[in-house]
């Protein structure tokens, strides 16, 4: 399996893919929309569906999604990415993402992206990007945005 102190181990080809684990009733439900989120990596509109998810429908996605404020810090990470990661969601809120859980990413291509977007306080940046903390370099779709109440989002998928 992957290993905690390898964020994006589940990059690696020779693992195989993780998905949302179940969840329990309460945990699946989400008080603000329900209890699915009916949104694809690429929609348009992703970001503010996200902004109007709850907790459980952004665990539900098919895809990594992690919340985090103007200076990078976690403020929600889904069991999707958690699955995929090692990385427990416990863990990770309150950690610096591009410092901490993938440091790889500390760079002008995409932390100098999203820094742009907060500053101009518009993002929504897709882009191919190849992580390579802790492991081969490994091809991914990195969508950023900055929904209209302010909040950051980092929606990762492997290709």
């Amino acid at each position: 399996m992957s290993n905690p102190q390898d964020p994006y181990s589940y990059l690696r080809d020779d693992e195989p893919d993780a998905g949302p684990s179940s969840t329990s009733g309460t945990d699946a439900e989400s008080e603000e929309t329900g209890s699915t989120l009916d949104v694809a990596f690429d929609d348009a509109d992703v970001g503010e569906q996200l902004r109007h998810a709850g907790p459980g429908a952004l665990n539900d996605a098919p895809f990594g999604i992690i919340k985090i404020d103007d200076d990078g810090v976690v403020q929600f990470y889904n069991r999707y990415e958690s699955n995929l990661s090692g990385v427990d969601p416990e863990e990770a809120l309150g950690t610096n993402f591009f410092t901490e859980l993938a440091p790889c990413s500390n760079n002008p291509l995409f932390l100098g992206r999203f820094a742009d977007g907060v500053e101009e306080g518009a993002l929504d940046e897709h882009f191919t990007y190849t992580f390579t903390y802790k492991m081969r370099p490994t091809l991914v779709d990195v969508h950023l945005y900055r929904d209209e109440a302010g909040n950051n989002w980092i929606l990762i998928k492997k290709r």
